[in-house]
C-alpha cells in the first residue's frame, strides 16, 4: 500500500514538472555540458575569413617617347674649282671683247672653263675710244667691269725748262688733276689744274712743249732723253684727251 502511495506521489510530482516546463514562455534552461564531451579540437576550428585583396594600384603609363628625327647628313663639300670664270661688264652695253686679241662677243659676257692666268682684254664701242686691261683670272669666279665713260691719266716725262738763261731738270707730271712739275729748283717747280692752264701747247718743229698759267709764268719744256719732240707730242695728246673728256662729264679715276 505504502509502494502504491510513493508511486502516486511520484506521478503527480513528475506531471506538475512537466506542466510548467510546457508553459508558454517558459525557455528550458541549457543544460550543462557532458563531462565527459570531448572539446573540439584547435585543429578543427575553422580559420577566419581571409581579407579581401585590395585592388592593385593602377600601373604608370609609360611616357611615349617622341619621335626624333634623323639628324640631316652634312652636305659633301664641293670640290674647289681649277678653273676660271671670267665675268666680264661694260657701261656701253654691247661693246666687242678681244681676249687676248681674239674676238669672243659682246658686253656682257661670262666666259668658263679658263685656264687661270694673265689676259689682256680690250673692249671697242662706237663711238668711244677703245679700252685695254690686263687682268689676272684666278680659278673660280672673277668679276670684270670696264668702262669707256671715265679717265685714266697718269703720264711721266723727264723734261729740262728753258730759262732765259739757262735751265733746270725735273719730270713734268699729267694726271686727272691737273700738272705738275717736280724739280729741285723750288722757283720753278708748280702744281696746277686744268681750270688754271691758260696755254698747252706743242711745237713739234721748236721742240718745244709750252705750259703758262693764267696770268702768271710760262714754262718751256724740251725732252731730256730725246733730240725730237715725240715723246712731248705724245705727252700733249693724251693731256688733250683726258681733258675732253673731263669737260664731257667722263668719271675721273685716281
Amino acid at each position: 500500500m505504502n509502494k502504491v502511495l510513493v508511486a502516486v506521489a511520484a506521478l503527480v510530482v513528475l506531471g506538475a514538472i512537466a506542466f510548467f516546463m510546457t508553459r508558454p514562455g517558459m525557455a528550458p534552461e541549457p543544460s550543462a555540458p557532458v563531462a565527459n564531451t570531448p572539446a573540439v579540437p584547435p585543429a578543427t576550428r575553422p580559420e577566419p575569413a581571409p581579407a579581401a585583396p585590395s585592388a592593385p594600384a593602377p600601373a604608370k603609363k609609360a611616357p611615349i617617347a617622341k619621335k626624333t628625327e634623323p639628324a640631316p647628313s652634312a652636305e659633301p663639300t664641293p670640290a674647289a674649282p681649277t678653273l676660271a670664270t671670267l665675268v666680264l661688264e661694260s657701261d656701253v652695253p654691247g661693246a666687242s671683247v678681244f681676249v687676248n686679241r681674239e674676238y669672243v662677243g659682246t658686253t656682257p659676257l661670262r666666259l668658263d672653263k679658263l685656264e687661270p692666268g694673265t689676259r689682256q682684254l680690250k673692249l671697242t664701242a662706237a663711238g668711244y675710244e677703245g679700252i685695254e686691261r690686263a687682268v689676272e683670272l684666278e680659278a673660280g669666279d672673277n668679276p670684270v667691269t670696264m668702262r669707256f665713260r671715265e679717265v685714266r691719266l697718269n703720264k711721266r716725262l723727264a723734261v729740262n725748262h728753258k730759262h732765259g738763261v739757262g735751265g733746270c731738270e725735273g719730270t713734268l707730271i699729267a694726271t686727272v688733276d691737273g700738272l705738275t712739275y717736280e724739280t729741285p729748283n723750288k722757283g720753278d717747280a708748280f702744281t696746277m689744274p686744268y681750270a688754271q692752264l691758260e696755254t698747252f701747247v706743242v711745237d713739234y718743229l721748236e721742240k718745244n712743249l709750252r705750259v703758262k698759267q693764267q696770268s702768271g709764268k710760262t714754262w718751256n719744256f724740251t725732252d731730256k732723253a730725246a733730240a725730237n719732240a715725240d715723246a712731248l707730242f705724245v705727252f700733249h695728246r693724251d693731256v688733250e684727251a683726258a681733258r675732253k673728256k673731263l669737260a664731257e662729264g667722263y668719271a675721273a679715276v685716281r
